[in-house]
């Protein structure tokens, strides 16, 4: 049954940010599934939130560090095969602003940590998704788009 057959179908939207300091990555290493992945800081968008409001905020309670959004990264949309759930990914770049001494990481959080991209390639296997690797080559290879791209309507 479709969508226009009457089936409700609604993937869930994340936000993700490609934070670079130093040629190093700001990655986060989280529990998910039983497994320890690392994954960008990423996670859901919140009601009567904007996606660069989500996205700051949830860089700042994965891993610490307050950022500046300058740029969208991309848009993806993945199938995870083991859940059936679909998602929806906006992703960004942003710069570091300042660490937050003694901040409280959200649960299942281990740990933020700062990777080369090299270093980053070389966990393929421990990424949460293919997202996490297709959005940093797409930032890497260049891809840069302007804020105004993605508009809040009030």
């Amino acid at each position: 049954m479709s969508y226009r057959e009457g089936r409700f179908w609604q993937p869930d939207v994340t936000v993700a940010t490609v934070v670079v300091r130093d040629g190093r990555l700001l990655c986060v290493e989280e529990r998910a599934n039983g497994r320890l992945v690392i994954n960008q800081p990423a996670g859901h968008l919140e009601p009567d939130e904007s996606l660069l409001e989500a996205a700051a905020r949830e860089t700042r309670e994965e891993t610490g560090w307050n950022v500046r959004i300058t740029h969208v990264v991309g848009a993806y949309q993945w199938k995870a095969e083991e859940t059936g759930r679909h998602y929806m990914r906006f992703a960004f770049a942003a710069e570091p602003i300042d660490e937050i001494p003694g901040a409280k990481l959200d649960e299942g959080i281990v740990r933020a940590l700062w990777l080369t991209p090299q270093e980053l390639q070389a966990e393929a296997a421990r990424h949460r998704s293919p997202l996490v690797w297709r959005t940093v080559a797409d930032f890497l290879g260049g891809s840069r788009h302007p804020l105004s791209l993605v508009q809040q309507l009030e």
